[in-house]
């Protein structure tokens, strides 16, 4: 059973989207945002809000896909801090949510993180113009430093997953065994670098326009 905060923010999120009036390609498209740190559920959140409303009425544009590529950060103190502020194209991004805005083309094509590579893979994820509800999710949506100023203000409304620190830290620690780290390095990253960016997107909850518990 849904939280109530889970419950209302999807009743008030059905209702925004009843309420675009002008219907159809060119009317009002709503941007949604949902951070949280690292190992929060973002992702899974998401995933479940685009089942929700289904894929021809919702889209999930993951900001991971704006990854640095490893031939970037390779060699650069950069890949010791993979996920951090400093490791994403902000620019390609928000010149990504400015097209979404407009829509006004037929389709746009986002790119996506692929964990098995380790890298961003161009052109992966499709959004039609018919879609009226894009979801993306990332790390830094609240983030008040420019530029990542003007991706908040693309954005209708950004949702923080408040997830327990226990519970987030392993969640990131299975993941990284997941896709190749062993147990002992993915302990350290999940503390190390994953926690700097933790602390600092903390920081950012007070501008969410919502707080999504965990589970």
């Amino acid at each position: 059973m849904d939280s109530p905060e889970i419950t209302a923010a999807l009743t008030a999120l059905r209702h925004r989207l009843a309420g675009n009036t002008n219907g159809g390609s060119g009317g009002p498209r709503t941007l949604l945002g949902i951070t949280g740190a690292p190992g929060s559920g973002k992702s899974t959140f998401a995933a479940r809000l685009q089942r929700e409303f289904g894929p021809g009425v919702a889209v999930v544009v993951p900001m991971d896909g704006f990854h640095l590529g490893n031939a970037i950060i390779d060699g650069t103190p950069l890949r010791q801090r993979k996920g951090a502020m400093d490791t994403f194209d902000v620019g390609g991004y928000l010149s990504l949510l400015q097209r979404l805005v407009r829509r006004d083309e037929a389709v746009v094509y986002a790119p996506e993180f692929r964990r098995t590579l380790d890298e961003p893979v161009a052109a992966s994820i499709a959004i039609p113009a018919s879609v009226s509800l894009v979801i993306t999710e990332g790390n830094y949506l609240l983030a008040d430093t420019p530029p990542w100023k003007d991706v908040r203000a693309q954005l209708d409304e950004v949702w923080f997953m408040d997830t327990p620190s226990a519970v987030r830290l392993a969640q990131l620690v299975n993941r990284h065994v997941e896709f190749g780290m062993e147990r002992s390095a993915a302990e350290a990253w999940a503390s190390g670098p994953d926690e700097a960016n933790a602390v600092l997107i903390e920081a950012t909850r007070a501008g969410a326009d919502r707080i999504i518990p965990w589970g």
